[in-house]
């Protein structure tokens, strides 16, 4: 899993909330497979409306911004950003996310490689995401306008909440690297090409070096 600061600033976060808040919420199944409806239980931004189109594409143009989750997601196509909240009481158990998700109503479709989660506030108890992995569960909870990217193949819950509100967006990512290790090695092959191109200059002939073997290996692995 990757943390990914600042994706929004606290004026942009007051900005979505403000247009989110006023929506019509539904209950969270709107878009659970069958497993998932089982476990989930939350509410939802309806999906079509007006209010989660206009807060989506604010965020799809900050992701676009946001060089850390280019680099880690190597993103091909973005589900429209969805949104959720979870009063107190409310939780969502432990679920792998589907492997395509389909827009309702549309021809989009995506592979879900990667799954993310943009916190959208701060003054909750409990709600912890959890992702369990080969060296053990994590429990994570991010301040708002932080976001979180994690395999959407990992076993994922959301700890009950226990005070307050938690509101967060929600979406998955298909990437150019369906291949979670190759994606981790190109990740971090790149933050070290920029440490020695910062260190050295970026005509340095080690950061030039380093720059084509990143590009080497993402032309063979890239689906692009």
């Amino acid at each position: 899993m990757i943390i990914i600061p600042d994706v929004l600033n606290p004026a942009e976060v007051a900005h979505v909330r403000s247009i989110i808040d006023a929506g019509d919420w539904i209950d969270g199944n709107a878009t659970s497979g069958h497993q998932s409806a089982l476990a989930k239980r939350n509410r939802q931004l309806d999906e079509g409306s007006a209010a989660a189109r206009e807060a989506g594409n604010l965020i799809l143009d900050a992701l676009g911004r946001a060089e850390v989750f280019v680099a880690a997601a190597l993103p091909l196509k973005v589900y429209p950003p969805l949104f959720n909240r979870y009063a107190s009481g409310e939780t969502f158990g432990s679920h792998v996310d589907s492997a395509i998700r389909i827009r309702a109503g549309s021809d989009f479709r995506i592979r879900s490689d990667l799954s993310a989660t943009l916190f959208l506030s701060d003054d909750y108890d409990g709600g912890e995401l959890t992702i369990e992995g080969q060296s053990g569960a994590q429990s994570l909870k991010l301040p708002s306008g932080h976001m979180l990217l994690y395999p959407s193949s990992s076993l994922h819950r959301v700890e009950p909440v226990t005070r307050g509100e938690r509101v967060a967006s929600f979406f998955w990512i298909q990437s150019m690297v369906r291949d979670d290790a190759a994606r981790r090695i190109l990740f971090d092959l790149d933050n070290a090409t920029r440490a020695v191109a910062a260190a050295q200059g970026q005509d340095a002939r080690a950061a030039i070096e380093l720059t084509g073997v990143y590009h080497n290996l993402l032309r063979r692995w890239a689906d692009a």
